[in-house]
């Protein structure tokens, strides 16, 4: 009986006893898993660096981490750091970090982090805006310099500008001042390129206003008048004589300045009807302008027809007008007739254009020996 008894509880605690306590019956461990995935700091800019972090595992220790990044879910040759700099290939795309934790018995988990946005181009830096040197004036040079930038750059692109806007033509980096920047200021757009980067754009500051060839260094007045039947418009009359004599072709280029007034004057520029200009003179032709003394007559017909060897050369008749009053004021100024200078060269504005042109071109302003103020 006793032997019986014993025999069952032996039975008993063979059924009952728990697995693990038996030898060589342990349980295998969980492999490593992540709780909250891995995520990816910073920007997905050109050569801007990222840096993965692995998220949190279970256990929470004895883990250690490797990295894969991925292109658009292919893996990236070579990227098998926690930091990333993004490349050209990456460019438009998104990237992901594939993080692996292993165990201290050697199993491993997987996780992969959402995409980030798709990678963008990087800025080029200006470090030293760009500027401009030289003289300010009429006819002189000014030189670009483009500045310093980040990444360094050596090649740029030029663009003029007027007050703001393009300067046609003008797309190296010297300019020579021209009479339309007189009285306007004028600055400089640099343009650069790099692989990888945003195209790099920055402007100099303006400059002062630009000046006149020379200072002023006389100041004639003047008035407007008549003679006969007027037929042509007088304010058209009066304000291209004004624009003549502002432009810095003219003889305002001599360092003359010209100032109209309603009364008096240093000296009369006068519209007058073709049959009345043999009236101031005798030397004076009802064919052409003249220039007696105080007067410088322009004759109506001319003013409105221009001559026949002007529009045979298909010559505006706004530069006909500079010309004429160039001319003529350049007599009441001191100078007489000049002949042509050789063979296709421009014509001197005192060179009696209407009557001949010897080889020469047609020519509406001084050339620089006729500036006697100069």
């Amino acid at each position: 009986m006793r032997n019986s008894v014993v025999a069952v509880v032996v039975l008993l605690v063979a059924v009952l006893a728990p697995a693990a306590v038996l030898p060589g019956s342990a349980m295998a461990a969980e492999p490593p898993v992540a709780s909250t995935p891995p995520t990816i700091a910073g920007d997905p800019v050109f050569r801007e660096p990222l840096v993965a972090e692995p998220g949190t595992w279970l256990p929470a220790e004895g883990l250690t981490f490797g990295y894969q990044w991925l292109r658009g879910g292919a893996e990236i040759q070579g990227a098998t750091t926690r930091r990333y700099r993004p490349r050209l290939d990456d460019l438009g795309t998104h990237l992901r970090v594939r993080v692996t934790a292993t165990d201290t018995t050697g199993q491993t988990g997987e996780s992969t982090s959402e995409p980030t946005t798709r990678v963008e181009r990087a800025e080029l830096v200006v470090e030293k805006r760009p500027s401009v040197s030289g003289t300010k004036r009429y006819t002189h040079l000014l030189t670009a310099d483009p500045g310093k930038w980040s990444p360094r750059r050596r090649a740029f692109s030029y663009r003029w500008l007027r007050d703001g806007t393009r300067i046609r033509g003008a797309d190296e980096r010297r300019y020579r001042l021209a009479p339309a920047d007189v009285g306007h200021r004028v600055r400089v757009r640099i343009t650069t390129t790099k692989e990888g980067y945003r195209t790099g754009r920055a402007t100099s500051r303006p400059t002062r206003d630009i000046m006149h060839r020379v200072a002023a260094k006389r100041t004639a007045t003047y008035r407007i008048e008549t003679r006969g039947d007027i037929t042509a418009s007088m304010a058209v009359f009066r304000a291209e004589v004004a624009e003549t004599f502002a432009d810095p072709r003219g003889w305002r280029s001599a360092g003359v300045v010209f100032k109209r007034v309603a009364e008096g004057g240093d000296f009369s520029v006068v519209l007058a009807e073709a049959s009345t200009v043999p009236s101031f003179s005798p030397v004076c032709s009802a064919q052409w302008s003249c220039r007696v003394g105080r007067y410088v007559v322009i004759n109506q017909m001319r003013w409105l027809q221009a001559t026949p060897s002007w529009n045979d050369a298909n010559k505006p008749l706004r530069g006909y007008r500079h010309m004429v009053v160039n001319h003529e004021t350049g007599h009441w100024l001191g100078h007489g007739h000049l002949g042509c200078g050789g063979d296709g060269q421009l014509a001197p504005v005192m060179m009696q254009q209407s009557k001949g042109l010897d080889g020469c071109r047609h020519n509406p302003w001084p050339l620089s020996g006729e500036r006697w103020y100069s």
